[in-house]
């Protein structure tokens, strides 16, 4: 008995004071959680208490968000093709504008015709000033149309010309009856009316009519969703066409699309690829002289 007292108060008495005093000294109270700082990361291992979660913002109620006339209609338009800066956005950025690409063209007999295209625009303040040039590089020859003073001329081999009526009008109609015409609706004093919203295709649009101060209608067919123009309308001398707009990008900032069908009453006559567009850099006006 004697013999394991002593052995107790010699080996095992010692041990329990350790024991006793390691815990005191890291802290390890019982019903406690250890708690440990990490040098120069002031983290713990202790749980962490949740983020109070906020509170979702309330959504536009349908009614406000969508536009009621043709006015809010198009200034809808007006700022998404302006990459959310509207008008002012799309004046300044697109003083001039500088677009190549390539065109075909297709005959009522059916045939084809390629050409490689260049189009420079020095911009107005409404599109009856407008100053446009378009070269033309046909296999056969190669022509340029130019619109200045609000006159149609032709160049060819540096000389002046005047261009076939039929030629004329369809550079025209690009320009009159083109996205411009909706874009610039205020600046070209154009009247603006609502007509019923149509659903083609299982896309819902709204669909705007632009009559400018010379009587010309165009016919816009708006996403409802997106408010890109995905198709227009217009008639000229009896003939009905429709244009559609396809592989919407952005180019500096604001929206384009980069191909364009034409249709004159359900023929396919004219398809466009825009291959590269600036806007903004220096455009010579000697390229919208005669001389």
């Amino acid at each position: 008995m004697v013999s394991f007292f002593r052995r107790f108060l010699n080996i095992v008495l010692p041990a329990l004071l350790t024991a006793a005093c390691t815990t005191i000294i890291l802290g390890q109270v019982p019903g406690q959680q250890r708690q440990v700082q990490i040098q120069g990361q002031g983290q713990t291992d202790q749980p962490k208490a949740a983020a109070p979660k906020a509170s979702p913002t309330p959504a536009p109620t349908k009614a406000a968000a969508k536009p009621t006339t043709a006015d809010q209609i198009a200034e809808l338009v007006v700022f998404f093709y302006g990459g959310g800066g509207a008008r002012e956005r799309l004046n300044q950025i697109r003083k001039t504008t500088l677009e190549r690409g390539n065109s075909v063209f297709t005959t009522a007999e059916g045939k084809t015709d390629k050409a490689k295209y260049s189009r420079f625009i020095i911009r107005a303040d409404s599109l009856d000033k407008e100053r446009v040039r378009l070269d033309q590089e046909f296999p056969s020859a190669t022509y340029s149309l130019i619109l200045n003073d609000e006159k149609v001329f032709g160049i060819y081999n540096n000389t002046v010309f005047t261009p076939r009526e039929d030629a004329v009008k369809a550079f025209e109609n690009q320009i009159v009856h083109g996205l411009e015409a909706l874009l610039r609706f205020k600046e070209n004093g154009s009247t603006l009316e609502l007509q019923p919203k149509e659903k083609l295709l299982g896309v819902d649009y709204y669909v705007v009519d632009v009559t400018d101060k010379q009587g010309r209608k165009t016919r816009f067919y708006i996403s409802a969703k997106t408010y890109r123009v995905l198709m227009l309308t217009y008639e000229d001398e009896g003939v009905k066409y429709r244009r559609k707009f396809y592989d919407y990008n952005y180019a500096q900032g604001t929206l384009v699309p980069f191909r364009t069908v034409l249709w004159a009453d359900d023929k396919q006559i004219e398809e466009t690829d825009v291959g590269t567009i600036t806007f903004g850099q220096k455009v010579d006006e000697e390229l919208f002289k005669a001389g």
